[in-house]
């Protein structure tokens, strides 16, 4: 469980260098944050590397071409240190993430996202050159057994899913460049940064001791995407903040935004900054979210050094168990309706359904009830309550065992009732172990020195753009 601790620090869960972590990750994780470096002149080109004189093939010098360029050639967007990024590379990965978002992006929005992908892929490409230049190498193996692994959060076979990026626009070599990113990087960090940061063993116990303190008070379960901004951006980056925000309420997927376009460093695992007190966070996060109920998005709030939005994920009390913890078993019976079947035509069978659900008097009767309406029972065990719509949640916990459910649901997904058959109450949360926090904690303090070390190679890097 990702902790926050007093000082503010943002901690995310433990995703280690042997990257076990991206297998949940859908479209995979970057480690990204916006480029600062300003384009460079052009590099000269070597006598070896032009063309040879037009003349033997009697093309006159001074001529005119007609007609728009082809979209499919590989022509260099940026070059950094001699890579080059081509639009053809842009293009790919942005439809990913076009994808990741339903597949609907206005025009001003998608040459947004376009511009954010490239310094993206910059960044991917300092992190790939620098693992490079420190004999670190990816294998092809390892590179396909973590796209198979994709593939298969998808449901496909490896073989499918590249199908399935090239439907989307994408490919599978464009994917597997961003698993090599993610990887050399890692690795990287395990080899430069982590050997030398260390935690003390008061530290975490402090922590134990202040978690034990707060038991009983609120606590959220909070997600963050974090833009970083200077006097000179401030604006430019509230209008990207406010556009995120847009695009979130429009459908589009908070996870999916914090992955591409968060500089915290919980952007690998979308932006979660796990369970925390209001005291643990910075103090305007801390008024936004004590205002928020579950579900919602905030607006862009300043804080030091940009803007973070947030979204209540849930709620609950620390260290104290929480009825929505309970798994239930439970019995779902559901009609349907044949296709252009209106409201008015459907209501008697409505209705019906109602009035026989009431007489539900135990468990063992649902399949005769179900039976005499036409309706359908399926079984569920081991749901908990929190993973019920909020709708239904405190239906479920006000029931009794063998009670039946208010009819839910519309004419195109048919109606249904659930039946509560058993419930097994939560016991009292133990919180995190030592061993949770101090890999935490751990983990926290290479990623505050990871983000000052990619900030370097910016910095020190040669970007020519095209």
């Amino acid at each position: 469980m990702p902790v926050v601790f007093s000082d503010g620090v943002r901690v995310k869960a433990q995703f280690r260098s042997n990257c076990k972590g991206l297998a949940g990750f859908g479209l995979t994780a970057l480690v990204m944050a916006t480029v600062s470096v300003s384009a460079l002149p052009a590099q000269p080109v070597d006598d070896d590397e032009v063309s040879a004189p037009s003349s033997a093939l009697d093309i006159p010098s001074d001529l005119t071409i007609f007609g728009k360029s082809d979209p499919t050639i590989r022509k260099a967007t940026a070059i950094i240190n001699g890579s080059i990024i081509t639009d053809t590379d842009v293009e790919q990965r942005l439809a990913l993430v076009i994808t990741a978002n339903g597949g609907k992006v206005s025009d001003d929005e998608r040459q947004r996202l376009k511009l954010q992908v490239l310094r993206n892929l910059i960044d991917e490409t300092l992190q790939i050159q620098e693992a490079k230049a420190n004999e670190i190498t990816i294998t092809k193996d390892e590179i396909d057994q973590t796209f198979a692994r994709v593939a298969g959060n998808f449901k496909r076979t490896p073989k499918d899913f590249a199908a399935y990026l090239r439907e989307q626009g994408s490919s599978e070599a464009s994917m597997k460049r961003q698993i090599e990113g993610e990887l050399a990087w890692r690795r990287l960090l395990g080899r430069r940064i982590e050997p030398f940061v260390n935690v003390g063993e008061e530290e975490v116990n402090a922590v134990i001791k202040r978690l034990e303190a707060a038991k009983g008070t609120e606590e959220y379960h909070i997600a963050e995407i974090f833009l970083s901004s200077t006097p000179e951006t401030n604006a430019q980056t509230l209008e990207n903040a406010q556009r995120i925000v847009d695009q979130i309420k429009g459908g589009g997927s908070f996870v999916a935004y914090a992955r591409q376009f968060s500089e915290a460093s919980t952007a690998a695992v979308g932006g979660d900054l796990g369970w925390v007190r209001a005291e643990q966070l910075p103090e305007q996060l801390a008024a936004a979210a004590t205002g928020m109920q579950r579900g919602q998005i905030s607006s862009p709030i300043a804080v030091p050094g940009g803007y973070s939005i947030i979204a209540v994920v849930d709620k609950r009390q620390v260290l104290t168990a929480d009825p929505r913890d309970a798994l239930l078993a439970l019995k779902q019976v559901s009609i349907s309706f044949p296709p252009g079947m209106t409201q008015s035509e459907a209501a008697p069978k409505v209705e019906e359904f109602a009035t026989k659900m009431q007489t539900v008097t135990g468990c063992g009767t649902v399949e005769k009830v179900a039976s005499s309406i036409g309706a359908e029972v399926v079984d569920n065990d081991q749901i908990r309550v929190r993973d019920l719509p909020p709708a239904l949640q405190d239906m479920i916990l006000n029931l009794q065992i063998g009670q039946a459910t208010q009819p839910f649901g519309s004419l195109r997904d048919g109606v249904r009732a659930l039946v509560l058959c058993g419930r097994d109450d939560p016991q009292t949360a133990s919180g995190p172990s030592f061993d949770q926090i101090y890999a935490q904690m751990e983990e926290e303090r290479v990623n505050r020195r990871a983000r000052r070390y990619l900030r370097d190679l910016r910095r020190d890097a040669v970007v020519d753009y095209r």
